[in-house]
């Protein structure tokens, strides 16, 4: 397993001019370096964005998808999404400082806690989010999530091409979903289930963040769903 974190994000070093393609393209030289075939891809928030291009970029390499809180459909926009709108039809100044009012420390809190109940947020130790805040205020980190949400309106344009190739390939896929998210809506697991008809999915008591709450239910769900994808068919 890899878990490679974006460019931008983590301890990585920002690129020059990030967007989801640029990031992707970064992803893929490094699966190329390390000689990595087919494969399961593990889709989350911005992650969606980038590993979706790899899976259509190489379609007969995916042995799967593993959807936690990914959006890929505009049912997955809830309220909370009316200035991010709003800024991309209008990418000035004024609609910009609204759309990334939320990078702020009590912002990085609330993708961890807002919305989830109270028993299941005390899980999730504040040192968390601390940590996530310093690392997003590393040089450059802050400009490529302002750069991403700009550029999250070009992924939206793409969904359409994305639908196309999940239409058409079916890859095996898995969702485990935290129903409390605060980004994306419920209605977007829906969209998921239309699209690949053979998908199982799991919706589970937990945030946007659901693997700080429920990594043992998810990582049992997950190890099971690859060794059944990759059985061998007993089929005449």
């Amino acid at each position: 397993m890899i878990a490679p974190d974006l460019p931008g994000h983590g301890e990585s070093e920002p690129l020059p001019a990030p967007s989801f393609p640029v990031i992707g393209q970064a992803i893929s030289e490094l699966l190329d370096s390390l000689e990595i075939g087919p494969r399961f891809i593990y889709l989350h928030d911005w992650g969606a964005p980038v590993g979706l291009q790899i899976a259509m970029q190489a379609p007969e390499k995916v042995l799967g998808l593993i959807v936690q809180n990914a959006n890929a459909h505009r049912t997955g926009w809830g309220p909370g999404w009316a200035a991010t709108q709003a800024y991309w039809a209008q990418p000035n100044a004024e609609n910009q400082a609204a759309a990334t009012a939320h990078l702020t420390l009590a912002g990085t809190r609330d993708t961890y806690i807002a919305g989830v109940p109270p028993e299941v947020a005390e899980r999730i130790p504040a040192e968390h989010w601390e940590e996530d805040w310093r690392v997003m205020n590393l040089p450059g980190h802050m400009d490529t999530q302002r750069a991403l949400i700009a550029d999250y309106a070009n992924y939206a344009a793409r969904f359409g091409a994305i639908a196309q190739y999940l239409e058409r390939w079916q890859p095996p896929a898995l969702m485990v979903w935290g129903r409390h998210d605060i980004y994306f809506d419920l209605a977007e697991v829906l969209s998921w289930m239309r699209v690949l008809p053979r998908m199982e999915a799991h919706v589970l008591d937990a945030g946007h963040l659901l693997l700080e709450t429920h990594a043992d239910a998810a990582v049992a769900l997950m190890l099971d769903f690859i060794r059944r994808a990759q059985a061998p068919s007993t089929g005449a």
